[in-house]
């Protein structure tokens, strides 16, 4: 009898969570619109499980970076593929999992994209972004949507909120952005304030260069023989782009919220393709058009009762052609469009105990059709569902607790596909603090992760691989983080060790063209890794600041599927035992406001190689790039002006993320800004 009692009072409880609001996220969303006549309390339940690596504010504009792309790559445990310029295709892989167990939120709904499954984070501007986050496992707060916690990393971009102080009503910004290569990089934005409560926000961008830098084109033997060596100008990677987004922002309450955001991206880029047996240009043209809206809802019930509720409507458009004779012709349009909705809830038990339930459901439309061909065109859809179930408890100052358990479920229109649909995945995470009154932590978790193949994987290309069997990634990691403030400096350190397993890994990598790409398993990989990081800031006398930012990873991610293949044990492609990063400064501010000061970064990546034989013969050269910039931000009444000057890859280093796609080399951006 107990035992039912038992089982019906956990089933009530997490029905009264069918509705949640994170108190804490609250807190923070509130500062960021800061409407005076608005309170906001909040009840933390812990800190951070998994401690999060975060750019945001001032950092993020001191960095030498275009695009979220850009500033990834100060992240540690993180390789980003990028094919070279402005314009070319920039992807994200968390410590070797593959792009793909790596899922990124845009104000806190995860983005898709039509053109290869993957997110293009080249095409998300800087400009108009808050804060970067990257979380290894899951985000520290249980009350989330259900298809947050399937991810073995999660990247949440926040883009700038409304702020408002007393009697402001308009702000308004502009900003022009010009360098090397052409670059012309034109802004707009602006804020209203509707009601006390209610705000509009308006962004718009323009993104032109083209793409036309000079490059080293050099390989030498295995014996140092010098195979070739010359120097070429790349061709055929220009981009013209477009983008324009809006908010509506409503705190209507002191528990709850409403937003809805639109966003539409348009551009049109050549693709270079890579440099061999002596070619030099490649006719591949795409076109992408990205539009979606979303919109949020959270409030509180009875003090211990949230919601939140999310939907969104996505169109992506992209048309690929082919010019090139040597290569496949190609004229090919891809329509995809997607539905989602997330209704998550989270109820508190006691005031160290909470629960959450949420449930997804999602709907994938793609229309495939040769223009070459003139056939009909080529439809396919998917439903998708996850179900989650988690709790968190506080155990007074020391011990912090939270477990999920995920349902995923995916149902093709095609019944030749894997059968393997459904799959639980659970997680457990701990942080352990020994002596409360430090601010040190240990912290730890185990997840499992399963990715499904997307539609890219299996019909996009005429590569694509519809024998493809779904990944299962099981995730270790222990961290220890230390942090300290005091009035003359601050101390932010934390190094992880994790092993990953993932079995029938899925890897994707261009073949021919870039827009070709080749998919198959590669059966079971072994991840095992180091991150660490350590940030300082020192408070110097004459209001000077020095900060400096380190990061490190070393890795190895072998093949052991099958002993008898020659790359057994191997590395696999791209991912180097070795990276890094260094990012230093010195910040001065006067009596006044204004603001003036350099900044330094480095980024190294060691020895890769590009095939799954690590032969010298498939060997990339590590590379590294010091880049430096140099900014002044100037208070005059209400107006703000700022000017900066760039200087990036300032030796000139000629290296390549990609094999056979050569990045620039020294250039030059410069950015003037206005803001009332």
């Amino acid at each position: 009898m107990n035992k039912h009692i038992l089982l019906i009072l956990i089933f009530a409880l997490c029905a009264r969570s069918v509705f949640a609001v994170s108190d804490a996220e609250l807190d923070s969303l509130y500062n960021q619109f800061h409407l005076e006549e608005v309170e906001v309390t909040a009840r933390v339940l812990a800190k951070d499980v998994i401690v999060p690596q975060t750019l945001k504010g001032t950092e993020l504009k001191r960095l030498n970076a275009l695009s979220v792309a850009d500033a990834l790559r100060y992240f540690s445990g993180v390789q980003l593929k990028d094919y070279g310029g402005v314009g070319g295709i920039k992807t994200i892989n968390v410590r070797s999992m593959g792009s793909q167990h790596t899922a990124v939120y845009y104000n806190g709904v995860q983005l898709g994209n039509a053109q290869n499954g993957q997110v293009d984070l080249g095409r998300f501007s800087l400009d108009n972004m808050e804060q970067i986050q990257l979380y290894n496992g899951q985000k520290s707060d249980i009350f989330q949507s259900a298809r947050e916690f399937g991810a073995a990393g999660n990247v949440y971009l926040t883009t700038r909120r409304p702020y408002f102080k007393d009697k402001e009503r308009v702000h308004v910004r502009a900003q022009m952005r010009c360098g090397s290569f052409a670059l012309a990089n034109p802004s707009l934005g602006f804020d209203v304030k509707l009601t006390e409560t209610l705000a509009l926000n308006f962004d718009a961008e323009y993104v032109y260069s083209d793409g036309r830098y000079p490059f080293r084109y050099r390989r030498v033997l295995p014996s140092g023989e010098v195979a070739y060596d010359t120097t070429a100008i790349r061709q055929n990677g220009d981009i013209n782009a477009v983008r324009v987004e809006g908010g509506l922002h409503d705190y209507y309450s002191t528990t709850g919220f409403f937003r809805i955001h639109a966003y539409n991206y348009w551009s049109e880029r050549g693709i270079p393709g890579a440099i061999v047996n002596n070619v030099w240009r490649n006719g591949e043209r795409l076109w992408d058009r990205n539009n979606f809206v979303q919109a949020e809802w959270q409030d509180e019930w009875f003090n211990r009762w949230n919601t939140r509720v999310l939907a969104k409507w996505a169109n992506d458009y992209t048309h690929y052609k082919n010019y090139d004779e040597r290569l496949l012709p190609s004229n090919n349009e891809y329509l995809q469009q997607e539905v989602y909705f997330s209704f998550a809830n989270k109820v508190r038990i006691f005031n160290w105990w909470d629960a959450s339930l949420a449930y997804d459901y999602q709907y994938n439309i793609l229309d495939r059709k040769n223009l070459l061909l003139e056939a009909a065109p080529e439809h396919f859809s998917r439903h998708s569902h996850w179900l989650s179930v988690a709790t968190a408890m506080n155990i007074k100052e020391y011990l912090r607790l939270q477990a999920s358990v995920l349902m995923t479920a995916v149902q093709n229109d095609k019944s030749s596909i894997t059968n393997d649909k459904c799959k639980f995945t659970p997680g457990i995470f701990f942080s352990l603090r020994p002596y409360p009154a430090i601010d040190l932590s240990i912290n730890a978790f185990y997840k499992q992760s399963y990715r499904y193949p997307t539609f890219n994987d299996l019909y996009y290309t005429d590569l694509g691989n519809a024998n493809l069997r779904p990944e299962l990634a099981r995730q270790h990691s222990v961290e220890v983080a230390y942090r300290k403030t005091v009035k003359t400096y601050h101390i932010d350190l934390c190094a992880s060790y994790y092993y990953n397993r993932v079995t029938d890994k899925i890897i994707a990598y261009p073949k021919g063209q870039q827009f070709r790409w080749t998919m198959l398993n590669l059966g079971t990989v072994k991840i095992n890794g180091v991150d660490s990081k350590a940030d300082f800031s020192f408070f110097l006398p004459l209001n000077f600041t020095l900060r400096a930012r380190l990061n490190y990873t070393y890795q190895t991610a072998i093949d052991v599927t099958n002993p008898e293949d020659t790359y057994y044990g191997h590395q696999i492609p791209y991912i180097p035992w070795h990276s890094g990063s260094v990012v230093g400064g010195l910040d001065w501010k006067s009596k006044r406001g204004d603001h003036y000061g350099f900044n330094y970064s480095f980024i190294y990546v060691g020895k890769r190689y590009c095939q799954q034989e690590n032969t010298v013969y498939n060997e990339v050269l590590p590379w590294y790039t010091h880049d430096l910039a140099v900014y002044a931000e100037w208070n005059i009444r209400q107006f703000w002006l700022k000017a900066n000057f760039e200087l990036n890859n300032m030796l000139g280093q000629d290296y390549e993320v990609i094999q056979n796609y050569p990045m620039p080399k020294q250039n030059i951006r410069c950015t003037i800004a206005f803001r009332y």
